[in-house]
This record gives structure tokens, sequence and C-alpha cells, in this order.
């Protein structure tokens, strides 16, 4: 493919993306809105204030605003994807658009009430070879995200997290009682599994998945063996080249 970058960690570098969004008109990582929009339905209200991170060229946001959610904020770390989206979708006055780093969200406490994300997180993770040990810099910059999401959510409201990663593997990330947020997980896709993560906030974590905490606290003083799982250089798709 055309945006095929000639090494997968170039996934992580905005000037990447930039190069690719001069060009590029829409691509949808884990498939369209109408893959997964019977679940949105029932987690999502029509008022809600909603923050996309990430939100790339993708069709999501448009096609959420069509859909009657207008009160959408988009953020990018890319300045062109920004621009562009803006510019594509100035008829849409209530939905807004900002250059912003996910770890450093410019934007008060409980601000939103959906935060959502697709696949934007496994864009982050996309150097990490093996789905037992994410690395301390990768584990890092997902902690600082997700501190920052807990941070702009409002009581009650939802982390959705739509991404290819099992739950035996996301939860890992996810079950912090720090985040002050429970987890519920549900599935979509046909021939390929997707997975569609929702944090509530300010409700407790199941037994199970503090236990899952527990658990990862005391492995963390003797972290397992690497296991390296091999890369796929031939796919566009960065799903392809990691398994968490």
């Amino acid at each position: 493919m055309d945006y095929l970058p000639d090494d997968n960690s170039r996934y992580k570098d905005v000037a990447y993306w930039d190069e690719r969004y001069k060009t590029e008109q829409s691509y949808d990582w884990l498939g369209s809105l109408s893959k997964f929009q019977h679940l949105l339905e029932k987690l999502i209200k029509k008022d809600d204030s909603i923050l996309i991170l990430g939100c790339g060229n993708s069709s999501m946001s448009g096609d959420m605003y069509n859909a009657g959610y207008h009160a959408i904020t988009n953020i990018d770390y890319s300045s062109v994807c920004i621009g562009n989206m803006s510019a594509r979708y100035s008829d849409c006055p209530s939905m807004t658009w900002h250059q912003m780093d996910v770890r450093q969200l410019s934007f008060s406490d409980a601000s939103f009430d959906v935060i959502l994300e697709k696949a934007t997180l496994d864009a982050i993770m996309v150097e990490e070879k093996t789905p037992w040990e994410v690395s301390p810099e990768t584990a890092c910059f997902v902690h600082q995200a997700l501190i920052e999401i807990s941070r702009c959510l409002k009581p009650g409201g939802r982390f959705v997290s739509i991404t290819f990663a099992q739950p035996f593997f996301r939860k890992r990330l996810y079950a912090r009682g720090q985040y002050n947020w429970s987890i519920r997980h549900h599935s979509y896709g046909d021939g390929f599994e997707y997975f569609m993560y929702v944090m509530t906030k300010g409700e407790e974590l199941s037994p199970e998945d503090a236990a899952l905490e527990q658990k990862l606290l005391e492995e963390s003083k003797f972290p397992p063996s690497s296991l390296i799982t091999a890369q796929n250089e031939e796919k566009e798709d960065f799903l392809s080249n990691i398994d968490l």
C-alpha cells in the first residue's frame, strides 16, 4: 500500500502521520462506525459530551455527528490531520478539532461524559513484541494517558476503548484502582474479532479485576521472560505486528 512505512516504529512518529495525512483522505482502523454502532447506542446518549482521542482521518466522528451525536471534541497529535478534518467538517459547528497529546489533555477535570478511542492505544504499543511484558516506556506512556482520561471523565462517565486486543491482555493495562473505574467488554466483527472495553468512572473494579491488579503487582517483582512475536513486515495494518 502507498502508506506502508519502512519500519513499524514509524507508526508512533508524528512526522509519518503528517506526511500521510497530506494525501490520504480517510482510513478506518478496526472498521467503520456501522460495525459497532449497535454497541455504542447502548452506551452513549445523543446529548453526551464526547471526546475522541487520536481521531485521525477516520469517518467515525462525522458518522457519529450524522447519527445525532453533536457534542463531539476531536484531538490528534498531527496538525495536518486536525487542519484537514476541521476543514472537512466545517459545516458541523458543534464539533471541534484540536492538536493535542493524549498524555496532556488541555481540558478541565470532569469535562466529558464519554471519552472514546479506536486503535489509538494500539498504535502507541506498535513496537511491543510480547503481550506478557509491555516495555517500561510504553507502560509509562499508556499510564499517563489513562490518568488523563480518568481525570477528564465526569462521575459516571465512560471511557470506551476499541481494539483488537483480547481481554486477557488488555485488562492488564486497564485494571488499576487508581483509575477509579470498572471494566466491561464486548466484541464485534465477522471473521476477525475486535473488542470494545467500557470503563465507568466511579465504579469499583470487579473482584476478578481487583484480583488481576493484585496479581500483576506481585508479578512485577518477578517479571516473566520475554516472548518474541514474529513481525509481519508485509502488512500495512500494524495490528498484524503486535499481539497485546
